[in-house]
């Protein structure tokens, strides 16, 4: 059976790697085969992150190129580098709200519009869910949220193997146990929303 493939970026700081950890161990509460490959970059400055989840049965956390079910982005710049890894199948799960680099004043190529990321990727996939996951989590108390926020939109895909209640079993065992109204709250935003946007 082809696994499933999920490619998450974004930059350092957003919770990507945690969002890998709790799915990861979702998939292995449902005895599912699991392999990740992270890429951390320069995560501690604001780099570049990447993760790479098969779930189901493979041999390496590789995913080639054109081969991606899910593109989970953290950030539309993001998002739009990822789009060697997606088809006309995948589904892409993106946050709105830019972080510039700190080098777009100096370069020639400015950040492009929002609007011009989401028409590209469309080009490219089955749908593409832009929501404002940083919005989101303000709005149920804490920015920090976000990665949640996310993950229950990934959870909203059709055909994303893990349950909503297993995700949130995973993350009862991953998450601060101060932090889990909102980080509960921000998943059930994220699994809303896109829930909403899916025809």
């Amino acid at each position: 059976m082809h696994p499933y493939n999920i490619y998450i970026s974004g930059v350092g700081g957003q919770g990507i790697i945690k969002t890998s950890v709790i799915m990861g161990e979702s998939a292995m509460k449902k005895d599912l085969s699991v392999v990740v490959g992270e890429i951390h970059g320069m995560s501690q400055r604001g780099g570049v992150v990447s993760t790479q989840m098969k779930i189901g049965e493979s041999y390496s956390p590789i995913i080639e190129e054109g081969d991606v079910d899910l593109l989970l982005a953290f950030e539309p710049l993001e998002a739009l580098r990822g789009i060697n890894m997606i088809n006309k199948g995948s589904y892409v799960v993106m946050n709105t709200a830019p972080i510039y680099p700190f080098n777009i004043r100096q370069s020639e190529h400015p950040y492009p519009e929002l609007s011009t990321i989401i028409e590209e990727l469309q080009s490219y996939s089955k749908k593409v869910i832009a929501m404002d996951a940083e919005g989101i989590a303000k709005k149920v108390g804490h920015i920090l949220s976000m990665n949640m926020v996310m993950l229950g939109g990934a959870a909203a895909v059709p055909g994303f193997p893990l349950d909503k209640d297993t995700i949130m079993k995973s993350m009862l065992d991953n998450l601060p146990e101060r932090s889990i109204p909102i980080n509960m709250k921000a998943f059930e935003e994220g699994f809303r929303f896109c829930s909403s946007q899916i025809e």
